[in-house]
């Protein structure tokens, strides 16, 4: 692993607290950022989204989707927490914390706001970091291109129709076109843009080629992935600094949700005998969150202050450290699968 993945709840941490700091220190400069925006899309945070995906998506080999047959078990489990069972209990969880346990503690419009960040959060599986998550827990890189693959192609259909019927149960409005953007910007584009890529390195030479592109890539994806955490936080520093009890409220949910997938996921690949280096990564798959695309709905639908997009980066807040905690733990139950 290079330095970035080493160290990379250090340099988020880093990140978080830069952001606050700039945020509460230069408000109106990054209230000039948040005003630049086309279709309610901010132009900044989708050029460094695009920067961070960008790579991640010329790893894919779509080509690998014709092997799925060959270990349908790992894939499976995979879809089904990722469609069927994640989304369902973060609307619950939001629902049960905060229009019950919290009600006393957050205006409704407010609740409403943090539920459809949660939401958000659980219908969008993992895309972008799966790659590393997979690479910590020794994970196979084949069947975990053949699970992303899957993944991606099944979010472009599913993500908006979910998302909008979630959040219209929480008696939400959903605009419709703002969603489907959002989705065709941040998942479709960079799927298209990562296979053309592919396939054009292909062409001219062999896989050193991409090895090549990756390496080169692969620093703005991580700035990319930093300048993002810096501006996120420095969008939302204020209410930060003003209401910590409210990012408390907001995680407590979060960590229930995180490590509650993740040990039903691991408990039933050990059920159905799946090997470690298949089912971590579909574990890690199954739990993490595209985060990314969670805080871009957030701003495009209610706005870059919004409690929505507030949710959302406290799940970029969670996630990190909490996936290196279940990393750690899926290392070191390796035995367990033999």
């Amino acid at each position: 692993m290079g330095i970035f993945e080493r160290y990379l709840s250090v340099w988020v941490g880093l990140c978080i607290l830069i952001g606050v700091l700039l945020g509460n220190l230069f408000p109106s400069l990054f209230q000039a950022i948040s005003a630049l925006e086309y279709g309610h899309i901010n132009l900044i945070v989708a050029l460094l989204i695009w920067l961070m995906i960008y790579p991640m998506m010329v790893q894919i080999d779509f080509a690998a989707i014709k092997d799925v047959g060959k270990k349908p078990k790992g894939l499976f489990l995979t879809l089904v927490m990722n469609w069927l069972v994640k989304p369902f209990t973060m609307a619950a969880l939001g629902w049960l914390f905060f229009k019950v346990l919290f009600a006393g503690w957050v205006d409704p419009q407010s609740a409403n706001e943090y539920i459809a960040g949660m939401i958000l959060l659980g219908v969008a599986p993992c895309t972008a970091m799966v790659f590393v998550w997979s690479q910590l827990t020794k994970g196979d890189a084949n069947y975990t291109l053949v699970q992303v693959s899957v993944n991606d192609i099944i979010m472009i259909f599913a993500f908006a129709p979910l998302a909008a019927l979630l959040l219209g149960v929480s008696d939400i409005a959903i605009p419709w076109q703002t969603l489907l953007l959002s989705v065709v910007l941040y998942v479709l584009l960079p799927l298209v843009a990562g296979v053309l890529t592919r396939r054009q390195l292909n062409r001219s030479g062999s896989e050193q080629n991409i090895s090549r592109f990756l390496s080169t890539a692969k620093p703005w994806s991580m700035i990319g992935l930093l300048a993002t955490v810096v501006l996120l936080f420095g969008f939302q520093a204020q209410t930060i600094v003003a209401k910590p009890l409210i990012i408390v409220l907001i995680a407590i949910p979060l960590l229930i949700q995180t490590y509650g997938i993740f040990a039903i996921t691991y408990a039933v690949a050990k059920k159905i005998k799946l090997p470690h280096n298949i089912a971590a990564p579909a574990c890690m798959i199954s739990t993490s969150n595209f985060f990314e695309l969670a805080v871009a709905v957030a701003i495009s639908l209610f706005g870059l202050h919004s409690g929505a997009a507030l949710a959302t980066v406290v799940g970029v807040l969670v996630e990190v450290p909490v996936m290196l905690s279940l990393v750690w733990f899926a290392n070191r139950t390796r035995h367990w699968f033999n």
